[in-house]
């Protein structure tokens, strides 16, 4: 679900400059997170972020970014692997303390020898040092500064020398590296409304995501190649995305491509929230053939055993926090998208306002109820096969094992999610976020 952009690429300039700087419902609770990693241990959350806007007179000026936003990425089961000294990821242990089983991932145009840092636990990646419900203050902001300093965030990450050009005298590069990375890199609610779409994965494709995230950083390491941030070819949505594209979910997008080329199609935050919710709810899964012809799909299901639109993928918008003495909280995050038959605001209406994008018991019910009737209609092989003229021996083998695996994949699923809503007991909170 691309689109074209160039009509609106002096716009993109300006308003995603928000991944090179830097009224909506809560988040889960955390029982509700805990009631969700049971099911889906593993699991990645791509977020389309806000821009920014700091308040004067505290720390230092920063240029507010774009209503374009910013992306990042976080991702369950995860962690930062600290004897690195570099932005590198792995597995988490099975000794790895709950709290801090995930990592946040995100760009920034400040880096020169890495493409993304990493944040370790989600609570920080997205509130700092915040408990629930507090506000942010100035002392509460410094404790956040203090404990991402503590945590090595940038260990062994340079940036780019005109980036200390405005630091304030008297100021040491360390400490102006985490003060101008702030809502960008981590503590995310401080300053900037996130809306995240979450997508399960099996160890398996969580593997593959990380293999190819520590590939995106492995050419920078050594200095001889610099990171160069860009709106086109190379912005903050590219690795998220790209990553999700190595699990089975969609087609990759080119990074370096030429620029005219890439001026029609590039990836932006809050579109790529909008199409991955589509991607991992709304495909015709109950249609044979249309999952058979879409190359990414069939090849999910022949080789990783899954398909993209599956139970779990939820939606989830947060507000930057309200209560807040250091960023305003009127904030803007813009859809590029065609000006007259646009269809992105209406899409993301639609996951707003029905629960099976939103509940994961409404979810787990809308997925089992789909299962059924693709179990119940199930086309008998033969008429698949002749609908397809699979006449050859190679193409009626292809075809055959193509059908066997399908309807497994429906006989399992429907096990999987019957056993999932079975457990959740009536009380069990949501793990979902209302109306923005």
């Amino acid at each position: 679900m691309r689109i074209g952009h160039f009509a609106l690429l002096v716009g993109a300039f300006i308003g995603l400059c928000g991944c090179s700087t830097m009224h909506l419902d809560t988040a889960p609770a955390l029982t509700a997170e805990q009631a969700y990693t049971s099911f889906y241990p593993y699991y990645a959350e791509l977020c389309a972020v806000s821009e920014f806007k700091k308040k004067p007179g505290f720390g230092v000026p920063l240029y507010t970014g774009g209503a374009g936003g910013h992306a990042v990425m976080y991702l369950n089961g995860v962690c930062r692997d600290e004897s690195a000294h570099y932005p590198t990821i792995s597995l988490c242990g099975a000794d790895t303390p709950i709290a801090e089983r995930g990592v946040g991932l995100s760009v920034n145009a400040h880096f020169k020898n890495a493409n993304w840092v990493a944040t370790q636990g989600r609570d920080f990646f997205f509130r700092g040092s915040l408990a629930p419900g507090e506000a942010l203050t100035h002392a509460a902001y410094e404790r956040t500064q203090t404990r991402a300093k503590a945590m090595h965030i940038y260990d062994g990450v340079e940036f780019h020398r005109e980036i200390f050009d405005d630091m304030p005298s008297g100021m040491s590069r360390p400490d102006y590296m985490y003060e101008v990375s702030v809502v960008s890199d981590y503590a995310i609610e401080f300053g900037r409304d996130r809306y995240c779409a979450r997508v399960p994965m099996d160890r398996a494709a969580m593997t593959r995501a990380v293999e190819y995230l520590n590939s995106l950083n492995a050419i920078y390491k050594d200095g001889k190649k610099e990171f160069n941030w860009n709106v086109l070819r190379d912005n903050c949505s590219h690795p998220p995305h790209n990553a999700l594209a190595m699990a089975g979910i969609w087609e990759p997008w080119a990074t370096e491509q030429f620029f005219l080329f890439a001026a029609f199609d590039f990836p932006v935050p809050k579109n790529e929230f909008v199409n991955l919710m589509r991607r991992t709810n709304d495909m015709p899964i109950q249609d044979l053939d249309a999952i058979f012809d879409d190359d990414v799909a069939r090849q999910a299901l022949l080789q990783m055993d899954s398909l993209p639109t599956r139970p779990g993928s939820l939606a989830e918008a947060v507000p930057a926090v309200q209560d807040n003495a250091v960023y305003d909280t009127d904030l803007r995050l813009i859809f590029y998208d065609q000006p007259v038959l646009g269809s992105y605001q209406r899409h993301f209406d639609q996951i707003f306002s029905e629960p099976r994008y939103l509940d994961l018991r409404a979810n787990l019910r809308h997925f089992a109820a789909l299962y059924r009737q693709i179990a119940r209609e199930r086309e008998p092989m033969a008429s698949f096969l002749n609908r397809h003229d699979a006449t050859q021996p190679a193409q009626r083998e292809a075809l055959t094992r193509f059908y066997e695996q399908y309807y497994r994949y429906i006989d399992r699923e429907i096990a999987r999610v019957g056993d999932a809503l079975a457990s959740l007991r009536p009380a069990s909170p949501s793990v979902a976020a209302s109306d923005p």
